[in-house]
């Protein structure tokens, strides 16, 4: 009989796994985790999972059934923004963050709080920030979503605007769910897409972090106009 100390660090293992693990499919196992592993070969009352950390083996009956990785094709790439010019770069010294995301959310009928969390998290309220992956400005907007929403967003007053706007569409989109807010932020992060398919928070650490570093503040430093 598996012990409970071994089915334990079998999970811990498992775990560990599907947060690097990259392609192939998915073991639901009896205990309601869906676990990416590489490949599977049962033998009889036991089954082999392989993972990009090694063979595991656990009994027919912890495992309920297998799917298959659904492929996502990549996106087209993402139009190219022009970089501020430097008259624009002085500009942007001169005006105070919080008064634009103050007034981007006045104008998408959001608390001014929630846009300052989401602020801080992306960009921590710097105007000319710029991620590794592409994310420009204040809320870090990708130049696909900008382009979508006609900004600009190396202007500080649309990027505002913009990422407000981004926002109260997720918040809108998950209107009727109980998990609303905590939907709305994790899809601000990772997208739509990958909220819908795990329907809740997608199981990435770095969404998992900005989610709870987005809440805690925003319940620490509550809007005073709501």
């Amino acid at each position: 009989m598996t012990s409970l100390s071994t089915v334990r660090r079998v999970l811990l293992v498992l775990l560990t796994a599907a947060f690097t693990a990259t392609a192939g499919e998915y073991a639901v196992l009896s205990t309601g985790f869906r676990i990416h592993i590489q490949s599977h070969v049962i033998e009889g009352v036991s089954v082999k999972l392989s993972t990009e950390s090694g063979v595991i083996v656990l009994p027919a009956s912890a495992v309920e059934s297998f799917e298959l990785e659904e492929y996502t094709p990549p996106l087209p790439a993402a139009p190219t923004v022009p970089a501020p010019p430097v008259a624009a770069r002085a500009h942007q010294q001169s005006l105070d963050p919080k008064e634009l995301l103050k007034d981007a959310a006045g104008r998408a009928g959001l608390p001014v709080g929630l846009v300052n969390s989401v602020a801080r998290a992306e960009s921590g309220f710097h105007l000319d920030a710029v991620s590794n992956k592409g994310a420009i400005g204040l809320m870090q907007l990708m130049p696909g979503t900008a382009a979508a929403l006609n900004a600009n967003p190396y202007d500080p007053k649309e990027n505002a605007d913009a990422g407000a706007q981004y926002l109260a569409d997720l918040l809108t989109r998950y209107k009727d769910d109980p998990h609303q807010v905590t939907k709305a932020i994790a899809a601000y992060n990772a997208g739509p897409g990958a909220v819908d398919k795990y329907n809740g928070i997608p199981p990435y650490r770095e969404t998992i972090d900005y989610v709870n570093r987005v809440v805690q503040q925003y319940l620490k430093a509550p809007d005073p106009q709501q």
